[in-house]
C-alpha cells in the first residue's frame, strides 16, 4: 500500500505541476526508478506530450487502447538495481524483437529486460540489450521512439512473479543485546559464489540470477545423462551419471540433494530463510582451484586470482540484486562488511552481516614447482593489497596442493589419491609423507600396486610416471612452513586479517601457531574441521575462533563424525574453556557433502512448524513444486539449516542448553577475534 501511495501522489503531483508547465530550457532530471519490484500497473504510452494509449495485448505482441479498462496489467520483477522484467497477465515477459516491435515471450532473456528512469511522474523504459527505448513503433508497441515516455497507474489482474518463499513467520528477535553484542549463529565457511568459481561451468546453478528462480535454478544440460559435468560429479561425489534428469526449477526432481556438489544449493532466497531464523554472520570463502578449471570443457579465465576477482564482483552485484529485490539501494538484508564495526552495525540493523575470505591453491600465482617458487615477495604484497581492497578478511595460505607457502593436510582414501594427481600437476612432484606419531595429516590409500596401477588407469597418467606409495597408518606431510609463508603470514598480521590454518599441514599449522603465539596474535581461525585437534588446541590458546563441519547431529550412515562429537571434543581440550561462542563451517557449494537425514529421524522427527533460535515460526520450505523437509532430505539446500540449527539443539540432550549458548554466542566471539587482531 505504500508503494501504491506513492506512486499516486507522484502521478497527482505530476498532474499539478502540468497545469503550469516548466519553462522550455528546463528538462526533466532522468534518475533510475528502484522502487519498483512487485509493482501490478498498467503501462500509457505518450509520444512528447500526446497519449497514444494504454497498452492491451495483441495475438503476439501489444498494441494499444484509449480506455484504461481495457488495459493490460504488467508486474514487474527487479533484474537489478533500476532494470526489470515485466510480466503480462498470463505470466509472459515483453521482450525487444529483432523486427523492433515488442512481443511476448517464453522466458527470461536479454531481451526481456528493461533499464527503467524516472522523471516528473513519467518513466523511461529502454531495452538493456539495444539501448532502444520502448514506444510507439509501426503502429503497435515497440521501441526505438526516444521520443516516447510512460506513465504506470495501479492495476489489479498481474501475474504472481515465480519465486521462492522463504516459509518464516512472526517477529524476530533483535540481532544485537542491550549491549550490542552479536545474538545469533554464524556460517563461518560456504562457497555461494561457486557459480563463478572453477571457470565458470563446473557448478550448474546461482545464487541469484537477472530472471529470478526459473533462471538461476534451471538444469544445465552439461550436467545430464552422460554430460561431462555429470560426469566429474559422478567422481566427486559418487552420484549416478546416467540418470541424471537435470529437472531443476520448478520441479527439482534431482537436485539439490544434500549429496550433490556440483549444483546450486544456496539460492539467496534460501539463504534469507537462514537469516530469517538467526543468522547472523556469512563468511564467503572465494575459491579458485586452476587444474580442477582445467578439467571443465567450458571455461573462463583458469588463472586463480582472476576467478577470485569474478567472484568479489558477483559478490556485489549480489548484494545490489538483492537490494533491487527489497526496494531500493541500501534496503536488502544482504549487507557486505568488510570490517568488524560494519558487521556490529549491519547486525544492529537486523541484516545479514557478510563477509569475505578466501581459499585457493596458488594465492597471487605462488606455486612451488619442484620446491622452486612461482612468486615473489613484491607479488606478495601487491597480492594482498589487493585482496584488502576487495574487503577480503582473511584466507587460506595453503589449501589443497603444496604450494610456495607451506605443505597441504592431506585429503584421505579415493579422494586424496585424486587431490594428490592434481598436487603432481601443479608442483610438478606428489606428495611426500613420512610415518609420524600424535598429530598426522592423515591415512593414504596408495599402499598396494593394485590401488596404484587403479589410479593410474583411471587418471591416465604418462607411461612411465612413478606412483608413490605411502607407509601404513599414521603420515604426515614433510613439508612445513616456507619462509616465503613465513613471510605471507607476517603481513597478514601486520594487515589484521584472519590466517586460516585448516588444509595447513601439521608442520605448517605449527609453525605459523608459533609466530602467533609470540606476537600475540589471536586473529587465526579452523573452521571447517580440516585441522588436527591439537592444532585446534593450540589456536584456542591464542584467542582464535573455531567451528564445527555442519555435518549431521546424530549419525547419519554416512561413515562420518558427528556435529556433536566434534563439538564435545572441541570442548573438552586442554583450551576448550575459552571457547566463547562456537561457528558452522557448512562449506556449501565447496565440493563437500551436507548433513544427510539422521538416522533415527523417523522415529524422532524435527516437528513442523518449528519456533527457531530467534524466536521466529518456520515452516517447511517449498522451492517451485518441491517441499523440503529436514527429516527426509537432510541439508539439501541451505535455507534446510534453520531446521538444522534448531534439530541440532534437540539431540544435544545434556549439553543443549551449552550449545544453544555457544551457537548464538558465535557471531559474537567470530567478531571479537577479528577486532582484537586488527587492534
Amino acid at each position: 500500500m505504500a508503494r501504491w501511495r506513492k506512486l499516486a501522489a507522484t502521478v497527482l503531483v505530476a498532474g499539478l505541476v502540468g497545469a503550469a508547465p516548466a519553462p522550455a530550457s528546463a528538462a526533466p532530471a532522468w534518475s533510475p526508478a528502484q522502487d519498483l519490484e512487485g509493482l501490478c500497473a498498467t503501462i500509457q504510452v505518450f509520444d512528447g506530450t500526446t497519449s497514444k494509449g494504454f497498452v492491451r495485448r495483441d495475438s503476439v505482441g501489444y498494441g494499444f487502447t484509449t480506455t484504461a479498462s481495457g488495459a493490460e496489467p504488467f508486474r514487474f520483477e527487479a533484474t537489478q538495481l533500476g532494470r526489470y522484467l515485466l510480466r503480462d497477465s498470463t505470466g509472459k515477459p515483453p521482450y525487444q524483437s529483432v523486427l523492433g516491435w515488442v512481443w511476448a515471450g517464453d522466458a527470461y532473456g536479454d531481451r526481456a529486460d528493461w533499464t527503467v528512469s524516472a522523471a516528473d511522474g513519467k518513466y523511461r523504459f529502454v531495452s538493456t540489450a539495444t539501448g532502444q527505448q520502448m514506444g510507439v513503433y509501426l503502429g503497435g508497441l515497440g521501441a526505438g521512439n526516444a521520443n516516447s515516455t510512460v506513465a504506470l497507474s495501479p492495476a489489479t489482474g498481474c501475474a504472481a512473479i515465480p519465486d521462492i518463499a522463504t516459509g518464516v513467520s512472526g517477529t524476530p528477535a533483535p540481532g544485537v543485546d542491550a549491549n550490542g553484542k552479536l545474538v545469533g549463529w554464524i556460517d563461518a565457511h560456504a562457497h555461494i559464489t561457486a557459480g563463478e568459481a572453477f571457470g565458470g561451468s563446473l557448478h550448474c546453478g546461482d545464487a541469484y540470477a537477472s530472471g529470478g528462480a526459473p533462471v538461476a535454478l534451471k538444469g544445465c544440460p552439461s550436467h545430464a545423462t552422460l554430460g561431462w559435468g555429470a560426469l566429474l560429479e559422478a567422481i566427486i561425489a559418487g552420484t549416478d551419471p546416467i540418470n541424471s534428469a537435470e529437472d531443476g526449477w520448478p520441479t527439482f526432481g534431482d537436485w539439490p540433494q544434500y549429496d550433490t556438489m556440483l549444483h546450486e544449493a544456496s539460492y539467496f532466497r534460501s539463504l534469507e530463510r537462514a537469516w530469517k531464523s538467526g543468522q547472523r554472520v556469512l563468511n564467503v570463502l572465494l575459491v579458485a582451484n586452476r587444474v580442477i578449471c582445467g578439467l571443465t570443457l567450458e571455461h573462463t579465465s583458469c588463472d586463480e586470482m582472476d576467478q577470485i576477482r569474478a567472484q568479489a564482483q558477483y559478490l556485489r552485484k549480489m548484494q545490489d540484486y538483492v537490494d533491487a529485490r527489497s526496494g531500493g539501494p541500501g534496503q536488502g538484508w544482504f549487507r557486505l562488511a568488510t570490517t568488524p564495526a560494519q558487521v556490529r552495525q549491519i547486525a544492529a540493523q537486523g541484516k545479514l552481516a557478510v563477509t569475505i575470505g578466501v581459499e585457493n591453491s596458488e594465492i597471487f600465482g605462488c606455486r612451488e614447482v619442484n620446491d622452486v617458487p612461482q612468486c615473489t615477495k613484491a607479488q606478495i604484497d601487491a597480492g594482498l593489497d589487493e585482496l584488502v581492497s576487495m574487503g577480503v578478511s582473511g584466507l587460506y595460505p595453503v589449501h589443497k596442493f603444496d604450494n610456495a607457502f607451506g605443505g597441504t593436510r592431506f585429503d584421505e582414501g579415493v579422494t586424496g589419491a585424486a587431490v594428490n594427481v592434481g598436487n603432481l600437476i601443479s608442483t610438478g612432484h606428489w606428495w611426500q609423507a613420512t610415518s609420524c606419531t600424535g598429530p598426522s595429516d592423515n591415512e593414504q590409500p596408495l599402499v598396494s600396486d593394485d590401488i596404484a596401477r587403479l589410479l593410474q588407469l583411471g587418471v591416465g597418467l604418462p607411461a612411465g610416471t612413478i606412483l608413490p606409495v605411502y607407509p601404513s597408518g599414521k603420515i604426515c606431510n614433510v613439508r612445513g612452513l616456507t619462509d616465503l609463508g613465513r613471510y605471507l603470514v607476517q603481513k597478514m598480521m601486520d594487515r589484521g586479517m584472519i590466517i586460516h590454518i585448516d588444509h595447513m599441514s601439521v608442520k605448517a599449522a605449527s609453525a605459523v601457531l608459533d609466530m602467533a603465539r609470540q606476537a600475540s596474535y589471536p586473529g587465526v581461525a579452523s573452521v571447517h574441521s580440516w585441522s588436527d585437534p591439537s592444532m585446534v588446541n593450540r589456536m584456542l590458546g591464542v584467542g582464535g575462533f573455531v567451528a564445527g563441519y555442519a555435518f549431521s547431529a546424530t549419525p547419519d550412515g554416512q561413515d562420518t563424525p558427528t556435529f556433536l562429537e566434534q563439538y564435545r571434543t572441541n570442548k573438552g581440550l586442554a583450551n576448550g574453556s575459552k571457547i566463547t561462542g562456537y561457528g558452522v563451517g557448512t562449506d556449501v557449494n565447496g565440493l563437500g557433502t551436507q548433513p544427510a537425514p539422521r538416522q533415527d529421524a523417523a522415529s524422532r522427527p524435527l516437528t513442523y512448524p518449528f519456533t527457531a533460535t530467534n524466536g521466529t515460526t518456520v515452516a517447511k520450505q517449498v522451492h517451485g513444486s518441491r517441499t523440503f523437509d529436514l527429516n527426509t532430505d537432510g541439508v539439501a539446500q541451505y535455507g534446510l539449516y534453520a531446521d538444522w540449527i534448531v534439530d541440532l539443539i534437540n539431540q544435544a540432550g545434556p549439553d543443549a542448553a551449552a550449545l544453544r549458548r555457544d551457537l548464538l554466542s558465535g557471531a559474537e566471539a567470530y567478531t571479537v577475534m577479528w577486532e582484537k587482531a586488527r587492534a
